[in-house]
C-alpha cells in the first residue's frame, strides 16, 4: 500500500548494492477502531504473514546478508499494549519511531502537513512521550515537520531543542532521512525535511544520529548508495557522527 516490490527484492536489491545486513521496519498494523482502514500500513491481520516472510527470507539468505525484522510505528497510546503483545508474539526484534500522526491517525494530523506553531507543540509534545516510553531504537524522520511547515522560526528551534534533549537523554539516535534528503537533493528542493537548523541544533548538542535509508522501492539500495556518502559528509558539517543503531542492543 505504501511502497513496491516484494520482500524478497528488497533483499535481492540490497545483496547487489553491497549492504551486509538489511533491516525491515514496515509500517506498523494498528487495531483500529471499526471501519478505519489506513492507506499507508497492513492491516493486523497481515502483521503475522510479513513477520513469516522476513523469517523465511532470512533463513534463504542467512549466508548472504543479515536480515532484521521490526515495525516503524507512532505512539498511540491505546494501542501499545497492543503493539507489545504482538511484538512478543511474532518475535519483532526492533521498533522506530516514526510519528506520523498526532494524537493518532483516526481523528488526528499527519505530521508531514504541520503549518502552525500550535501543531508543532502537539507534535513535540506527542515525540517526548514517546521518547520517554523506551520502546524504540531510534527517532526516524525527527523534523518532518519541516515538510510543510516553512521557515525554520524560533518555535521550530525551540521544538527541536526539547526533542534533540529528549533523545540524548534516553540514549535514542535521531534518524537522517535518505528519502528526504533524496528529494531535497534530486528535486530541487529548496529544503524540507533533514533540515539545516533542526540538524544543526544536533550536533551542537552532540546527539547521535543514523543515516537510514527509508526504502519504499527495492532499487533505493543501489539509488542511494551515493547519497549515503553525501549525508555523513553532511553531517560531519554539522558536527554530527552517524551511529550504528544496533551497537546497544
Amino acid at each position: 500500500m505504501h511502497a513496491t516490490g516484494t520482500d524478497e527484492d528488497y533483499v535481492k536489491a540490497a545483496i547487489e548494492a553491497g549492504f551486509e545486513e538489511i533491516g525491515f521496519s514496515d509500517h506498523s498494523p494498528w487495531p483500529f477502531s471499526a471501519g478505519y482502514v489506513s492507506s499507508m500500513r497492513m492491516g493486523a491481520e497481515e502483521l503475522e504473514d510479513y513477520t513469516l516472510s522476513v523469517m523465511e527470507l532470512r533463513e534463504k539468505y542467512k549466508d548472504k546478508i543479515r536480515i532484521r525484522l521490526g515495525l516503524e510505528c507512532e505512539y498511540f497510546d491505546g494501542y501499545i499494549p497492543w503493539l507489545c503483545a504482538a511484538c512478543e508474539k511474532y518475535g519483532i526484534e526492533y521498533l522506530l519511531l516514526g510519528n506520523h500522526f498526532t494524537p493518532d491517525e483516526e481523528h488526528g494530523i499527519y505530521n508531514g502537513r504541520i503549518k502552525t506553531p500550535k501543531q508543532l507543540e502537539a507534535y513535540k509534545n506527542h515525540v517526548l512521550r514517546a521518547l520517554d516510553s523506551g520502546l524504540f531504537l531510534y527517532l526516524a524522520h525527527p523534523d518532518i515537520f519541516m515538510r510543510t511547515y516553512g521557515e525554520f522560526d524560533f518555535d521550530c528551534a525551540e521544538a527541536s531543542r526539547e526533542i534533540i534533549k529528549k533523545a540524548i537523554e534516553t540514549d535514542t539516535p535521531l534518524e537522517y532521512n535518505l528519502l528526504g534528503f533524496a528529494h531535497c537533493v534530486n528535486d530541487g528542493m529548496k529544503e524540507g525535511y533533514p533540515n539545516s537548523g533542526f540538524w544543526r541544533i544536533a550536533g551542537s548538542m552532540g546527539a547521535k544520529a543514523v543515516i537510514g535509508l527509508d526504502a519504499h522501492e527495492p532499487d533505493a539500495y543501489i539509488k542511494k548508495k551515493e547519497l549515503f556518502e553525501k549525508a555523513k559528509l553532511t553531517l560531519k558539517d554539522y558536527g554530527v557522527t552517524p551511529v550504528y543503531p544496533f551497537e546497544k542492543n
